[in-house]
């Protein structure tokens, strides 16, 4: 019997580059200056979710009601400002590119599905490593609905040309392992995003990790043989 070909679709911040705070505080000076004031801690349990989904959640919780669109422009816009500013801080999380390069030397296909848009995703982009002109990186821009949808990661199995369920999905929170299960495909969670290992298994994860050197080191346990 012919073996079907694994593939590897990974979330972007928090996932394999260190960045998930940088978003959140990029978030909170952006809804500051368009008067919304909300804890830090709330904008952190919404990371990975789409922008427009994100602050129409945040909003809710905090009993606003939905952004017209030119308000919510304004929001998105102030966001990829914030955090252009705070993007030469972020760096690889332990492993991501020693693990990127251990698929790519075994023929193990892999990409990238983020919920940022290209703008925002590129300067990270640029610290992995990773080109997006060689890369089949996919991006908020691309797909009708991000996370918790499953459209990324479909898109995603799309471009490698592999079947999504013959995929693994690795993120670091509940949006990246919900998105993984309506996409039908085994989630992967690390712990480097800030969600708990309960949590990531309470939403699906079939395997947790501390990190993508932690994932590297049991990448036998998720179907990429050494």
């Amino acid at each position: 019997m012919e073996r079907r070909q694994t593939a590897f679709l990974f979330d972007l911040d928090g996932t394999l580059v260190d960045s998930v705070y940088q978003h959140v505080l990029a978030w909170h000076e952006a809804l500051e200056a368009e008067g919304i004031n909300l804890s830090v801690w709330r904008i952190h349990r919404k990371i990975g979710m789409s922008g427009g989904l994100f602050t129409n959640m945040l909003l809710r919780e905090t009993g606003g009601s939905a952004l017209d669109p030119e308000r919510a422009e304004r929001l998105q816009k102030r966001h990829a400002e914030s955090y252009g500013r705070r993007s030469k801080e972020i760096r690889p999380l332990p492993g991501a590119k020693e693990l990127l390069a251990y698929l790519t030397g075994e023929g193990i296909p892999w990409t990238i599905a983020t919920s940022g848009r290209m703008a925002t995703a590129r300067p990270t982009l640029d610290t992995l490593g990773v080109d997006p002109d060689k890369v089949p990186v996919v991006t908020r821009d691309q797909v009708k609905y991000a996370k918790p949808d499953p459209d990324l990661f479909l898109a995603a199995a799309a471009r490698l040309g592999v079947a999504i369920e013959d995929s693994y999905v690795v993120g670091d929170s509940v949006w990246d392992i919900l998105a993984a299960r309506r996409a039908r495909a085994l989630g992967v969670g690390v712990l480097s995003g800030g969600y708990g290992e309960a949590e990531l298994e309470r939403a699906g994860a079939y395997r947790v990790y501390e990190d993508p050197l932690a994932l590297l080191n049991h990448i036998d346990e998720v179907g990429g043989r050494r």
